[in-house]
C-alpha cells in the first residue's frame, strides 16, 4: 500500500524537514498545502512564487527524501460570485497546475466549499445556481490543467456544492476531461445523520466514481453527544476501512492520512496496514 500524510500534520520544519519526518514514520507520499507548510507562503502570491526555479528546489526535496507528491493542495473557492475575485482565484489555480506538472505531483486537489461571504453558504450551496457557477468556473481551470499537462482532482464533501457521489458524477459529465478527476474522502461524504449508512455511501461512491478516483484521503470519525460529528485519525473512531482498502488495492491508489498529529500518525498508518493484511 502507498500511504502518505498531509505534510502540515507532521512536526514543524522546512519543507524538506517535514518530508524527512514523514519518511521516518514510514510514509511514502505527501499531500502538500504550501500555505500551511511554509509560514512565508501566501496563496495570493502563488502566481509570482511558483516559478520553475522553485519547482526544481521542491522536486529535489522530494527526491532527496524518497517521497512522492501525491497532492498539491489549492483549496480556494471557485464559485465566488464576485467576478474579479473569481478570476484571480482561477489564476492561482493555473499557477498550481503548472507547478504540479513541474514537480511531478499526482494531482492538484480542491474542494467546492463556499466562503462565508458568498451567497452559496448552506443550504444554498446545493442549489442549481451554485452548481452552474462552480462548473462554469471549473471549465476554465480544467482548460488550464489540459494546457499544463496536470490533473485537477475535486473532493466531494457532504455540505459543499459537490456534496454527494451523484453530484460529483454529474460534475464529471458536465466538464468532460481526463484532466478532471476525484479525490475520495469517505468521511467527508458522511454527515451525523447518515453515519449509520456509511457502507452504503462508500459503495455508491466507488460505483459512480471509482474509475475517476486518483487518491484516497483517510481519516476516522466519532459522533458527539450534541448530535454533531468530529473527524480524527484512523483507528480512533467508528470508521470501517475494509472496502476502501480493497478498492485502493484494486486500483493501486495512493492514500494520505488526515487529522493526525506526529504522536499518532505512525499508529494510524499501522492500523490501516493491519486491516489490509487481515483482508488478504
Amino acid at each position: 500500500m502507498r500511504i502518505g500524510i498531509r505534510l502540515h500534520d507532521t512536526a514543524p520544519g522546512s519543507l524538506k524537514d517535514r518530508l524527512g519526518f514523514a519518511r521516518e514514520q514510514g510514509f511514502c507520499c505527501a499531500h502538500v498545502a504550501l500555505s500551511k507548510v511554509l509560514p512565508d507562503f501566501a496563496m495570493k502570491d502563488a502566481p509570482e512564487k511558483l516559478t520553475a526555479d522553485y519547482a526544481d528546489q521542491v522536486a529535489r526535496d522530494f527526491a532527496d527524501t524518497g517521497m512522492d507528491c501525491a497532492v498539491l493542495g489549492c483549496y480556494l473557492n471557485l464559485a465566488d460570485p464576485d467576478e474579479e475575485r473569481r478570476a484571480r482565484t482561477q489564476e492561482i489555480y493555473r499557477a498550481h497546475l503548472r507547478f504540479a506538472a513541474m514537480i511531478g505531483a499526482g494531482v492538484v486537489g480542491t474542494e467546492t466549499f463556499a466562503n462565508p461571504d458568498s451567497r452559496f453558504s448552506e443550504p444554498a450551496a446545493v442549489s442549481e445556481e451554485a452548481f452552474r457557477l462552480f462548473t462554469d468556473s471549473l471549465k476554465t481551470v480544467v482548460r488550464f490543467a489540459e494546457e499544463a499537462g496536470a490533473v485537477l482532482a475535486v473532493e466531494p464533501v457532504y455540505h459543499h456544492i459537490i456534496s454527494t457521489p451523484e453530484r460529483a458524477e454529474r460534475m464529471l459529465e458536465t466538464v468532460p476531461s481526463d484532466h478532471l478527476q476525484i479525490i475520495l474522502d469517505a468521511v467527508n461524504l458522511i454527515g451525523p445523520e447518515s453515519a449509520d449508512r456509511a457502507p452504503e455511501i462508500i459503495e455508491d461512491a466507488i460505483r459512480r466514481l471509482g474509475d475517476r478516483v486518483q487518491i484516497l484521503h483517510m481519516k476516522d470519525f466519532v459522533l458527539l453527544p450534541d448530535g454533531g460529528m468530529r473527524s480524527c485519525a484512523c483507528g480512533l473512531g467508528k470508521m470501517r476501512y475494509e472496502r476502501l482498502l480493497a478498492f485502493a488495492s484494486e486500483r493501486d491508489l495512493p492514500m494520505t492520512l488526515e487529522d493526525t498529529v506526529p504522536e499518532n500518525a505512525e499508529q494510524a498508518r499501522l492500523h490501516l496496514e493491519q486491516i489490509a493484511g487481515e483482508c488478504r
